[in-house]
């Protein structure tokens, strides 16, 4: 089994961009906001959630065996 070590900022990124995505996943499937505005925010979570998974595997991996 590979152990990985992560700082406090490192493994905070990588958690805020799971909730990002995963927030704004729940905010598409929701019906209790608006439409537009559900809608709106919740592309705008999913975006910055894919945007920024690249950059957390990439962080991640750099971190493993440390």
């Amino acid at each position: 089994m590979k152990r990985v070590t992560l700082k406090v900022p490192t493994f905070g990124f990588i958690v805020a961009t799971r909730a990002a995505l995963a927030f704004g996943a729940g905010l598409l499937l929701s019906g209790r906001i608006p439409e537009s505005r559900r809608r709106a925010l919740g592309l705008t979570l999913v975006g910055i959630g894919a945007a920024t998974t690249i950059p957390a595997v990439v962080a991640l991996r750099s971190h493993i065996g440390e």
